[in-house]
């Protein structure tokens, strides 16, 4: 807890007094021992207690004035050491009490303040406005027992909001946490150890047959704890979606279907309002955690949607390369194989591959492996391969970029990027008889980036598609596809930490920024 507390006053006595009571001197009470010896007669010191013993262990400041009082304020800020309370006299030459506490509002809104005065020469109202609600009022002469009362209710009511703000920031970083329910459930189980204080504990999951499996782990709970022994005893307790119980030195948490074991310092209790606020926490915790696991259950379901619906895709798209060899195959029975024939194996064959890879890799996200990558001879290849499925239909190539240039990335993804790029616009170009079809493909690098064009001189990207583009199952001027081609695209070049955009100005244009390091 904050027990510090500053004492501004104009006198010396008054201020020495009220450090005397909240934070009395032990050589007082040895001297009152040695004192009860002499008079008693006693040959052995006659031990005497300080009467404010079971009170809190108050760190006592003083200021003989307003502006030192507010300058010690300011320091403890700066220090990351503030004030929990300060007891402030009203009359006071220079500022006087109200100025002062208006002046330390500007800098700290959470200090309890408490006016000690002798005299009601400003109203309850007016201070109040002035001061905010966190004052206290108590006149002159006051009795030692009321002191120590005020402090420590000043310095309880400090920490308890202290600890509702931590709480309540906690909860608002784990609503607006992403879903992943593994970093939710590490981030709770950190949140939760730093809120006890701990150095060690454990997070599981806790099965009604007894078994708990562990997740994650804070210090080295297991070497200290029976832990079977425990789960023994936890599960004699009537259960709850969220729960908090102190078994002695341990705190076992629950929340719903997970739970956490963590080891108090020795000696540590929880007090009531603190286990109050930890419950709060809890319930909050158990909240997020039944949101993350429906929101990874409703991903799995889009995820299988998506994959039925690729599925579905694939097959289709699959009959025309498989119908057409199981025709060969027919016609190789009844004619032989000639080149032309077996050309055509190899471009069904192709076909069906493509396909499967095409699937394979839209929901597979393997992750890149980057090393330094020629752009030009990759360029050169990814060409040299379109022009093998050309035959009839050439299509111009016009190449614009600097000689060697490099970059990290994946190769064969790269290649692929551009290969799909390029066969977009080719099938378009086709599908469209675009006369002269031309395909360019321009580069250069910047100082950080490399920049990327791919454009055709076709009818460029229809508008009702153009915003969706990139998603999966989008196809527009091709006889042929599964849609899953530019959704690849998008997804390889964010891996690579990059960007593609495209626009229609005199045919498609696509525009990639790939990171040069």
């Amino acid at each position: 807890m904050n027990n510090r507390i500053l004492i501004i006053d104009d006198e010396e006595i008054v201020r020495d007094d009220i450090e005397e009571i909240l934070s009395p001197r032990k050589s007082t009470h040895s001297d009152l021992s040695k004192v009860a010896s002499m008079l008693f007669d006693s040959d052995e010191e006659i031990l005497i207690s300080p009467p404010t013993s079971r009170l809190p262990s108050f760190s006592i400041t003083k200021a003989s004035n307003g502006r030192e009082g507010f300058d010690k304020v300011i320091r403890s800020l700066q220090e990351n050491t503030p004030f929990a309370a300060i007891f402030l006299d009203m009359r006071m030459p220079g500022w006087d009490g109200l100025e002062t506490a208006v002046n330390i509002r500007e800098h700290d809104m959470r200090v309890e303040i408490i006016f000690l005065t002798a005299f009601s020469d400003r109203s309850i109202d007016d201070i109040v406005q002035k001061a905010g609600e966190n004052v206290g009022y108590h006149c002159k002469p006051y009795a030692s027992e009321e002191i120590i009362q005020l402090a420590t209710k000043a310095v309880t009511d400090y920490n308890r909001i202290r600890d509702l703000e931590q709480l309540l920031l906690v909860v608002a970083t784990i609503s607006t946490t992403e879903y992943n329910l593994n970093t939710l459930l590490q981030n709770i189980l950190t949140q939760l150890v730093g809120y006890l204080n701990t150095d060690s504990a454990l997070l599981g999951k806790l099965h009604d047959d007894g078994r708990y499996d562990k997740l994650f782990s804070i210090g080295s709970l297991l070497n200290e704890i029976n832990l079977n022994q425990l789960i023994h005893r936890i599960h004699s307790v009537p259960s709850n979606k969220y729960e908090v119980i102190q078994l002695e030195e341990m705190v076992f948490v629950r929340m719903d279907t997970y739970s956490i074991f963590a080891l108090l310092l020795k000696g540590q209790t929880l007090r009531t309002d603190k286990l109050y606020l930890l419950k709060l926490f809890v319930q909050n915790a158990t909240i997020a955690i039944q949101s993350a696991e429906l929101h990874e259950k409703l991903l799995q379901k889009e995820k299988l949607s998506a994959i039925g619906q690729a599925m579905s895709m694939v097959m289709h798209d699959l009959r025309a390369p498989i119908g057409n060899i199981k025709m060969l195959t027919y016609m190789v029975r009844e004619f032989g194989m000639d080149k032309e024939t077996l050309d055509s194996f190899d471009k069904f064959g192709d076909q069906a591959l493509a396909i499967m890879n095409d699937f394979l890799d839209f929901i597979r996200e393997a992750p890149i492996q980057k090393k330094p990558v020629a752009l030009n001879f990759l360029v050169a290849d990814c060409i040299a391969d379109m022009q093998k499925e050309e035959r009839d239909f050439a299509i111009q190539y016009d190449v614009q970029m600097p000689d060697q240039l490099t970059v990290m990335g994946d190769e064969s993804k790269l290649k692929r990027i551009i290969l799909n790029l390029i066969n977009n616009s080719r099938e378009v170009l086709q599908s469209t008889a675009t006369p002269f079809p031309k395909i360019s493909i321009v580069a250069h690098d910047t100082a950080m980036n490399l920049m990327l064009q791919i454009r055709d001189n076709g009818p460029g990207i229809p508008e009702e598609i153009e915003t969706t583009l990139f998603e999966p199952f989008i196809t527009s001027r091709k006889a042929n596809g599964t849609g899953l081609g530019l959704a690849i695209v998008k997804q390889f070049v964010t891996a690579h930490s990059g960007s593609i955009v495209v626009h229609s100005e005199g045919g498609a244009i696509f525009d990639i920024t790939l990171p040069l390091t």
